[in-house]
């Protein structure tokens, strides 16, 4: 795995009424600019977004948002972020956000989340890329989706190695020494109709 220069992360948003969360995200925005690791994000300033990218600014951290032309006044695109990159398109988003990252931190978030997520994680379940994926799941708040993963292997719809396909870890802290100490186990393509 090449070396980590850029993190992409996926989270709400909304805050939520967990305030935690919140803070979460602003811990991982300064975590990420006292590392020196390029912040790439969804480029709103409401929510978790916002909370985690202007954290990282003020941290001194660089931080590249891309965003929807449809969701600037929505999600209030910040336009004093290192660069903001406006596309067409959900996908195109998505698609940006992806080639520009080195890595994936995924954070408590919504229906968004969930696709941003599982969209890098079909890819990956594909073969189409080796980059990490880590959900940080200090509250339990990912717990959910961990029991889904095992219903579904155990039901036969992902081999039994799809559970290293991304990882769950309770802290921030972890979440980056994940990325950038170890080593992220090979996987090879999943036959088709098994994703």
């Amino acid at each position: 795995m090449a070396k980590i220069s850029s993190v992409c992360v996926y989270c709400g948003s909304s805050f939520g009424h967990v305030s935690r969360h919140r803070e979460w995200a602003a811990r991982l925005g300064r975590a990420l600019a006292e590392r020196g690791l390029t912040l790439v994000y969804g480029g709103g300033g409401v929510g978790l977004m916002g909370a985690l990218a202007q954290a990282c600014l003020a941290a001194g951290g660089t931080v590249i948002g891309v965003l929807p032309r449809f969701l600037m006044r929505k999600e209030r695109g910040l336009r004093a972020l290192t660069r903001l990159e406006v596309v067409d398109s959900m996908h195109a988003r998505k698609e940006r956000m992806f080639a520009l990252a080195d890595a994936f931190i995924v954070l408590p978030g919504g229906f968004g989340t969930l696709d941003e997520t599982f969209e890098v994680l079909t890819w990956k379940q594909l073969g189409l890329h080796d980059k990490p994926i880590v959900l940080v799941d200090s509250d339990g708040y990912w717990g959910p989706l961990r029991a889904l993963m095992d219903r579904i292997v155990e039901d036969g719809f992902a081999p039994a190695r799809a559970h290293h396909l991304l990882r769950f870890v309770p802290t921030i802290e972890e979440a980056l020494a994940s990325l950038l100490e170890a080593p992220e186990p090979a996987i090879a393509p999943s036959s088709p109709g098994r994703l």
